[in-house]
């Protein structure tokens, strides 16, 4: 598969670049960014975290404003941030159903309901596609954990409770932990999965937790003047779900901090160390 070096920046040693590729899980052009650390010039290996992002977001928001480099180019991890959906002419998009619907919006699922599933498979591209290309092309090992924020902290937490062989650890920032009971999720579900409410549960956090066997280390981290918190995010249905199956979650409320960028930078140095701390375990 070909990339397509489109940015390359010299940062804290490594360097944060963008690719473009054909995606053929999507159906369409597709770019994500990557931070490779300095480790990589001696000829290491590293390990990776992948980073998945919220609504309205592309691969650009959080390698511009988390302030992730410099932890990382320490640690010596990469980072890789995907876009939050397929684009591009041809891909379905719904421009009056708003910013948590289409373009910018794919809830890292693999829809099954038309149009929105000839592009709109983003679990499959998270989980197995895009790791493929990146271990393919770039010096870094199948050492992974995966994180994100909000629509990308439920992608994060869904995609690592269905496939805790692939990953050390997961961490996420004010996610969206029971999509089947909120707006958010109701909309986008029924939207690209359909109205069988039960096919649902296998992307909910909550309930997948409930029932998982096997058990990663996992640290999410909720503001308490998160704007979104009672109607959306909904951190007491994880929690009560870790209580049920005696999961490992720390899940930490923060308080004065809100759902922004401001909230992630604060205590991004906390995910990466905790991700290090498990790589190689």
């Amino acid at each position: 598969m070909t990339l397509d070096n489109i940015s390359a920046n010299k940062c804290f040693g490594g360097w944060n670049k963008q690719y473009t590729h054909r995606s053929a899980v999507l159906n369409c052009e597709m770019r994500f960014a990557i931070f490779l650390p300095p480790q990589i010039s001696k000829g290491q290996k590293v390990p990776v975290l992948y980073w998945l992002s919220g609504l309205t977001c592309t691969d650009e928001n959080f390698m511009h404003k988390a302030g992730a480099q410099r932890i990382a180019a320490d640690l010596g991890i990469a980072i890789v941030a995907p876009d939050t959906s397929p684009r591009g002419e041809g891909v379905a998009d719904d421009p009056d159903a708003g910013y948590d619907f289409g373009l910018g919006a794919g809830f890292y699922v693999n829809a099954t309901q038309a149009p929105w599933n000839r592009h709109y498979q983003m679990y499959d591209y998270v989980v197995n596609e895009l790791p493929e290309l990146i271990e393919a092309h770039f010096p870094v090992s199948q050492q992974r954990a995966i994180s994100g924020h909000s629509m990308g902290g439920h992608g994060a937490l869904t995609i690592a409770l269905r496939n805790p062989q692939r990953y050390s650890s997961v961490s996420a920032f004010s996610p969206i932990s029971n999509p089947i009971n909120c707006p958010w999720g109701q909309k986008a579900f029924t939207g690209y999965l359909g109205k069988d409410c039960e096919s649902w549960k296998q992307y909910d956090a909550s309930e997948l937790m409930k029932q998982a066997e096997t058990k990663l280390p996992a640290l999410v981290d909720q503001g308490d003047q998160d704007g979104f918190l009672a109607e959306q995010l909904k951190p007491e249905a994880l929690i009560a779900a870790a209580q049920a199956s005696q999961y490992p979650l720390e899940l930490r409320m923060q308080e004065g901090y809100d759902h922004s960028y401001f909230f992630m930078a604060s205590f991004i140095e906390d995910h990466l160390r905790f991700h290090a701390s498990h790589f190689g375990a």
